[in-house]
């Protein structure tokens, strides 16, 4: 087994002056924010905020085998293989019934005017944060299973009325959500095969919608809440960031990362800032 390679974290005190930083710059909208769900579950919602944490909830409906048990994506396709695509869409708004609190960083984030913002999870915290505001909407990454078109995401305003790609242009921030969200309407990427159709073509930047190309050209995304421990996460990270700058920073505990998920710091070139999120989330707040 290849040894994890040797990551230089930033210690805390120089984490704190880097992050300074980066908050002037997010607010001038060089940095894009790219959410996972370790800043929603700051919130204390009652809802799985982990793939591991979704897999327990789908064992407790559902009789599973046991190699699928503890993976979300392969416990999902055994559902769907097994039962329909309808159950594990109900199982999924079943999940995240409970609307998840936004943080105050969701609401601070929501009052920059960001041009883009990244949420890597089904909760629809973000979407609360920002709220009837003016000027923003969201783009979803959505299954294929069904459809009879080639659509890989859908665009919704800040109503949840869905609109075409052109209303986009238009909106000062866009939330993207690739995964899908149980709001407005409960899209889900959650099985192997919705996964297998995206990753085939990821490569070459079919799923990743045009505005979001766009709007990340120039720019560095800091990663908060975010896990890499599963070369599905990884893959969507590598592929939303690519051909933007090549500086990004992360918000990582260094006692809690696995192997894979140290080369893909190394690989990305991501900067580590080891900075225990509370206090990161306090900075970002106040500075």
């Amino acid at each position: 087994m290849k040894a994890a390679p040797e990551i230089n974290f930033v210690n805390p005190a120089d984490a704190e002056a880097i992050l300074t930083d980066l908050t002037a710059r997010l607010r001038s909208g060089s940095i894009v924010p790219y959410l996972g769900p370790g800043l929603a579950e700051l919130s204390g919602p009652d809802v799985p905020m982990t793939p591991e944490a979704l897999a327990a909830f789908f064992e407790s409906k559902v009789a599973l085998p046991r190699r699928v048990r503890g993976n979300a994506w392969a416990s999902a396709q055994h559902i769907e293989s097994s039962k329909h695509r309808s159950t594990v869409t109900a199982l999924m708004a079943q999940a995240f019934a409970l609307p998840v609190e936004p943080t105050p960083l969701h609401h601070h984030l929501a009052s920059l005017s960001l041009p883009m913002i990244i949420d890597v999870w089904y909760d629809g915290a973000m979407r609360l944060a920002l709220g009837t505001r003016h000027g923003w909407g969201e783009v979803q990454g959505v299954s294929r299973v069904g459809l009879r078109e080639s659509r890989w995401y859908r665009f919704y305003d800040s109503a949840g009325q869905e609109v075409d790609r052109a209303a986009a242009d238009d909106w000062a921030t866009v939330l993207y959500k690739p995964h899908g969200s149980v709001l407005p309407v409960k899209n889900f990427l959650i099985t192997d095969a919705d996964y297998v159709e995206v990753l085939t073509e990821i490569d070459i930047q079919t799923p990743i919608p045009d505005i979001i190309k766009q709007r990340r050209t120039g720019r560095s995304f800091l990663f908060i809440g975010c896990r890499f421990n599963d070369q599905l996460l990884r893959s969507y990270a590598r592929q939303i960031t690519t051909r933007s700058t090549d500086i990004h920073y992360g918000l990582v505990d260094p006692e809690a990362l696995s192997r894979n998920e140290l080369c893909f710091l190394a690989e990305q070139r991501l900067t580590p800032l080891a900075m225990w999120l509370p206090r990161a989330v306090e900075i970002l707040l106040t500075k």
